[in-house]
């Protein structure tokens, strides 16, 4: 098979979803992943910064990672259970989170 048909056949079984899309979100679904945190904290560290290019923005969202602090990382994954009790008592249903 040609590749080219191959990745057509792929594209079929196949779909990206992009976060942040207004379609993939939904208003009362909590997102308790404790990664979206993080991207939203790297998001504001990089509105700080200048940015000219595609090859800054890399180096800085790289080193904007590198610098947030590890024990944030660990706290939010504690913090887990703590959130998640609420969502499951709500039965998914909105909660403070």
């Amino acid at each position: 098979m040609e590749e080219s048909t191959q990745d057509l056949r792929l594209g079929r079984r196949f779909s990206f979803q992009q976060d942040s899309e207004p379609k993939h979100t939904a208003k009362t679904t909590p997102d308790l992943n404790p990664i979206e945190h993080l991207w939203r904290a790297l998001k504001i560290a990089l509105q700080r910064r200048s940015l000219s290019n595609l090859t800054e923005l890399e180096r800085i969202c790289r080193e904007e990672w590198e610098n947030l602090p590890k024990y944030r990382c660990a706290k939010l994954v504690a913090s887990y259970p703590r959130r998640l009790d609420p969502v499951i008592t709500a039965k998914g249903a909105s909660t403070k989170y």
